[in-house]
């Protein structure tokens, strides 16, 4: 029974319920304070935000990238809107736009011959352009579903991966086919080893990375990674001898020993990752999602940890790291905030 004015027995006095509510909260700012949290000071010293280049009135999905070193311009498929976009990097604007492809997913730009190849995914068509002026220079049939774009400017091939399982080798220099080697499901993305004869190509339908021998036009090798599945990104550090692959189911990035096959390491990735480049210069790796951010790797060694993981828009998912440019592209298509844009990222000084 308690008395009325009288204080409950199960009621602290005032100045220790005042005492204890401090003490909790300084603990648990020192407990928060422990844990891992994303930092935004990591983020802007692992890539800087250097510029947003408008890429104009244009809609849908954006895919992959090239550049005209040379020129400075940037290439991009615009495959939701039928288009391919010239962007003049030193000026930082949209310099021209081609129309007349039809959902173009790959890209790429031969040096030597001065063109442009574009692949498109809607109806299986690879055009060439002139890279001076974008004139066509003529087009060429493939079955359907033209995806990825390499260009192997030492051996003046252009590798084209299409259809249910193929990568179609083209003359850089006429754009003409001069073979095919089959494989066991549709090629998303794959790296020509620089000073080999390999190619490594995913395979996410038959859940595989299939290693493909040049000189006799045939896949030689089968690697896989257990419990992961949706590879489509992937870069080639050849020098460290180690191929990136990163895969959506889950989002985990896997490093693999070039010359053998094995995993080396394996860590989580971001969401809907569609490109994955190296930084020989920094030991880096930049993986571009369409969650809306880039993961930064850091390498040393056998082991890999994310550093930083940098904002950048939902559905970017496409990018293209630049070496000779140092810099960092990222595709963001438009939203109904934000009109299409690339955004350009500077890494630190090494």
């Amino acid at each position: 029974m308690v008395l009325s004015g009288s204080t409950p027995p199960w009621r602290l006095p005032l100045p220790l319920i005042t005492f204890l509510r401090f003490f909790a909260s300084v603990a648990a700012a020192i407990v928060l304070a422990c844990q891992p949290q994303p930092s935004f000071a990591a983020a802007t010293e692992a890539l800087t935000l250097e510029a947003r280049i408008p890429l104009g009135d244009v809609a849908g999905r954006i895919d992959h990238l090239a550049v005209d070193v040379a020129r400075r311009r940037l290439l991009v498929a615009e495959l939701g809107n039928d288009s391919v976009a010239i962007v003049d990097l030193a000026a930082g604007k949209l310099l021209h736009r081609i129309a007349g492809v039809k959902e173009p997913q790959g890209i790429g730009y031969v040096a030597a011959a001065d063109a442009i190849y574009v692949a498109d995914g809607g109806d299986g068509v690879v055009h060439r352009y002139r890279g001076s002026d974008f004139a066509p220079l003529g087009t060429l049939a493939l079955s359907n579903d033209a995806d990825n774009v390499r260009v192997d400017e030492r051996n003046g091939q252009v590798f084209v991966g299409y259809g249910s399982g193929a990568l179609a080798v083209l003359d850089a220099a006429s754009g003409a086919k001069t073979g095919d080697i089959s494989l066991a499901g549709h090629p998303e993305s794959f790296q020509l080893e620089p000073n080999g004869t390999r190619i490594f190509v995913n395979l996410p339908d038959a859940r595989q990375i299939a290693v493909v021998d040049r000189t006799v036009a045939k896949q030689v090798a089968t690697w896989r990674v257990p419990n992961a599945a949706a590879n489509f990104p992937m870069a080639l550090d050849a020098a460290g001898r180690r191929l990136a692959v990163v895969y959506r189911q889950p989002a985990e990035l896997a490093l693999l020993d070039s010359r053998t096959g094995n995993i080396v390491a394996r860590l989580p990735s971001c969401g809907d990752a569609d490109d994955i480049a190296f930084d020989a210069k920094r030991q880096r790796a930049y993986i571009s999602c369409g969650e809306g951010s880039v993961e930064v790797v850091q390498g040393d060694g056998d082991t890999y940890r994310e550093i930083a993981r940098v904002p950048t828009a939902p559905g970017a998912r496409t990018s293209l790291y630049v070496a000779d440019l140092d810099r960092l592209f990222v595709a963001a298509r438009a939203t109904a905030r934000e009109p299409a844009t690339i955004r350009v990222f500077r890494p630190p000084e090494p």
